[in-house]
């Protein structure tokens, strides 16, 4: 069992970042359970859209639909609620409060819940209403204007930043540091968790280089964002990248050992001025083998080099394997729980669900046998 068994999790179905909090949670032992809006009679659920064997965000969970336009449908949500330790929701600012399950109405029913909320731009602030997505709130933070090539636009580091590591990452973080103080207060509390304020607490360290007068406002000239010629990735003979980043002497000394560079330029490792000329020796030098041949030649060593792999190799490498980073549900390849405890061994995932009444679900949580029939005659499950 996870090490968080027994802790109840009420999911509030959304898109981005909040299913993949509401992963966390469930593969680290949380029991979650996923409201998702009944659809009007002949539209199409949002979720249908995604083939749910493959929907990764949302394995393992149960899911409960229900229509909370009704009041019956409603009232099964709140008392879905008043049960949880932990509530996660990602609408704008004022949607929950509009259905009928915002905070002052669930903490006022259950004194203990956290009551996670994701958002792009947060709670409060100019921008908190408007609409966004993770390009626009990395934006805001300084990180994205600080990744790309001299010269060059600004890259997009897919959703890495701002939807999962500034928001899912902070959101577990935020919900299950309120729910350790809730176990000595017994008082719940709002968790406004915002990609913007993320993202930005995730380029703390750039912050500080800067503030130390170690990091430019030029993309790609510091050592951190490949201005570095021993920071970066480079092209082998067959096309393909190998990285690498030997930053401290012993390693950069091991690198231009095994890679066979001899020129005594190279010893001035932190001159700054001749990164540019010796990132072009660099790349001219590795396009010389193919990747795994280089790899071959790096290999087991610690001068910080490592292949550069696509989605269908990284499964397969050894390291990946022995460690069981990569596992397959209901056929699909995806990653591992993480991280790992010595003790408290989280479950294999599930195939994701979706589209069920959860009836069920229900009966486990105490509905009443007559409750659950009033809903499927109100129609709201």
């Amino acid at each position: 069992m996870g090490p968080l068994h027994g802790i109840k999790v009420v999911e509030f179905a959304a898109l981005g970042p909040c299913p993949m909090a509401a992963m966390i949670l469930v593969d680290l032992g949380a029991e979650v359970v996923r409201i998702e809006r009944k659809p009007a009679p002949g539209a199409k659920p949002a979720s249908d859209l995604f083939d749910p064997k493959i929907d990764i965000l949302n394995r393992s969970r149960r899911v409960v639909t229900l229509d909370l336009k009704k009041p019956e449908g409603l009232a099964a949500a709140r008392e879905l609620v008043a049960k949880a330790d932990i509530l996660v929701e990602g609408y704008r600012p004022g949607v929950m409060e509009r259905l009928g399950v915002g905070p002052d109405v669930s903490l006022n029913a259950n004194p203990r819940l956290v009551y996670g909320r994701m958002t792009g731009w947060g709670q409060s602030g100019p921008l908190a209403s408007t609409a966004g997505h993770d390009i626009n709130y990395l934006s805001l933070s300084g990180a994205l204007h600080a990744i790309g090539e001299p010269g060059g636009k600004p890259v997009v580091p897919l959703n890495l930043v701002a939807d999962c590591g500034g928001g899912a990452m902070l959101l577990v973080v935020g919900v299950l540091a309120a729910l350790t103080e809730a176990r000595n207060s017994g008082k719940g509390q709002v968790v406004d968790a915002a990609m913007t304020d993320g993202s930005a607490l995730l380029m703390t360290m750039m912050y500080t280089l800067k503030a130390m007068g170690q990091w430019g406002q030029t993309r790609g000239s510091n050592l951190l964002d490949g201005g570095a010629h021993f920071y970066d990735t480079y092209r082998c003979a067959d096309g393909k990248y190998v990285s690498i980043g030997p930053i401290e002497p012993q390693f950069y000394a091991l690198f231009l050992q095994k890679a066979g560079i001899v020129d005594p330029d190279f010893s001035q490792q932190w001159d700054r001025a001749r990164w540019p000329e010796l990132k072009t020796r660099v790349a001219a030098h590795l396009e010389t083998r193919t990747r795994d041949e280089w790899c071959a030649l790096f290999d087991g060593s610690d001068a910080c080099v490592a292949p550069v792999l696509d989605m269908d190799e990284a499964p397969e490498h050894p390291h990946n394997r022995a460690r069981g980073t990569f596992i397959e549900v209901g056929g699909v390849i995806q990653p591992a729980p993480a991280p790992r405890f010595s003790r408290s061994t989280p479950a294999t995932p599930r195939a994701p669900k979706h589209g069920a009444t959860g009836e069920d679900v229900l009966a486990d949580w105490g509905f009443t046998p007559d409750t659950i029939d009033g809903l499927r005659r109100a129609g709201a499950i």
